[in-house]
């Protein structure tokens, strides 16, 4: 991963958004990491890999539900006041 100062990113715009296309740049302020500049193709794959993974959460939630395997809600509280004292 390329990594630019945020001033140089300012400064070098253009060259920072034609480095992205190849990989992603890190955006630093102060030695520190700030932001991420990233392909448009990349972070669709991104959020597509995200809406994947949620989706595949929900469907265990559903079989949870169809299965039986839930709690209630006070349930639960009353679980969580125990364990946190």
């Amino acid at each position: 991963m390329r990594r630019m100062a945020a001033l140089e990113a300012k400064n070098r715009f253009g060259e920072m958004l034609d480095a992205a296309q190849r990989e992603p740049v890190s955006i630093e302020k102060h030695g520190r990491p700030v932001a991420v500049v990233v392909s448009a193709e990349d972070y669709r794959e991104l959020e597509a890999l995200k809406l994947a993974k949620l989706r595949g959460e929900i469907q265990l939630g559903l079989d949870d539900v169809a299965e039986g395997r839930v709690i209630d809600g006070p349930s639960v509280f009353k679980e969580l006041r125990k364990r946190i004292g």
